[in-house]
């Protein structure tokens, strides 16, 4: 009787070590928007954005960053703003750019892997790469690998 579970028991013991793990190696890389293109290549030239008539600082200089992850089939899944500068109702739009980015795998990324990322969508820019440079700097988010 004690050998029938044995096997039983290690079965329950793998299936909770399993349990603990699988969140763990489940968890996305983040990747740093620069760096993104070792993973994904953006495959869009365009992309269609839902724009509202009115609202808050609409024509004021800002950008939005949004984040979210490529998924294994090169679309954009969880896709959230997470910073707005200055205080627009400009995110959704932002939000809406982004959800319609198609991706295709890098020679790197054979495996489809899917990371986490963010996009800074620049409003109402100035021409100059100096000062959308300085436009764009406050909505750099932290925490993502170089």
């Amino acid at each position: 009787m004690k050998i029938m579970f044995r096997p039983l028991r290690q079965g329950l013991l793998l299936a909770l070590a399993l349990g603990f793990v699988a969140p763990v190696l489940a968890q996305t890389t983040r990747i740093d928007p620069q760096n993104l293109y070792r993973y994904w290549i953006l495959l869009n030239t365009k992309v269609q954005m839902d724009a509202p008539n009115t609202g808050l600082n609409l024509d004021k200089p800002g950008c939005v960053a949004v984040t979210y992850t490529v998924g294994s089939d090169g679309v954009p899944l969880d896709v959230q703003v997470a910073k707005v500068v200055p205080k627009s109702d400009l995110g959704p739009m932002a939000r809406s750019a982004v959800a319609n980015f198609r991706y295709g795998p890098s020679l790197n990324n054979k495996d489809h892997q899917p990371v986490a990322t963010y996009y800074v969508v620049p409003f109402n820019s100035p021409k100059d790469p100096a000062e959308q440079k300085q436009l764009m700097a406050p909505c750099q988010l932290p925490g993502y690998v170089n």
